[in-house]
């Protein structure tokens, strides 16, 4: 059950500094946290029931383990329950304004020697840099929130301040 924020003209920069998460991934953060709770949690449980069963507890690599592994599986359950809770899901193909950057929006741009590079603006929970989903909040993706092709804007990069050029803006397209 996914809570969708409803922006009245266009995804802008009201949800630069919420926690927005795309459809697929909260649906990906749902899927971890139903086999963690449903599947693998039950599955330890079982392992620990038995070693405990097995006499001396201190010296029982399963049931040490076991519990272990329980108290990270809960810890990380806990921590997706929050999250989920939450996070505003927010469709970029529901994006009007398409000539500027705002979340989901996918950018290409020219560093200063010229390399191309496309980035996926999303959540922080959705970060793959190397599949090019760098976060909404990350230096670059601060830079680029609300501009538009042609733009010009300044990062401060590990190498030092750095002009970047957006070169082309474009959301996914609903289908159908």
């Amino acid at each position: 059950m996914s809570k969708k924020v409803e922006y009245p003209e266009n995804i802008d920069s009201m949800t630069r500094f919420a926690d927005c998460i795309t459809p697929d991934g909260f649906d990906r953060l749902k899927a971890e946290l139903d086999q963690l709770w449903r599947k693998e949690r039950p599955e330890v449980v079982r392992t620990v029931e038995w070693a405990a069963g097995n006499g001396d507890r201190s010296e029982n690599g399963d049931y040490i383990y076991g519990k272990k592994r329980l108290r990270q599986i809960d810890s990380r359950v806990r921590y997706l329950r929050k999250r989920l809770e939450n996070l505003k899901v927010v469709d970029p193909e529901d994006q009007i304004n398409r000539d500027q950057v705002f979340f989901g929006a996918t950018v290409v741009y020219e560093r200063e020697n010229g390399a191309l590079q496309t980035v996926t603006l999303v959540g922080k929970d959705e970060t793959d840099p190397g599949l090019g989903r760098i976060s909404m909040n990350s230096p670059i993706g601060n830079a680029l929130m609300n501009k538009t092709v042609g733009a010009l804007v300044l990062v401060q990069t590990p190498g030092g301040e750095e002009e970047l050029e957006v070169v082309k803006i474009s959301y996914p397209d609903r289908a159908g």
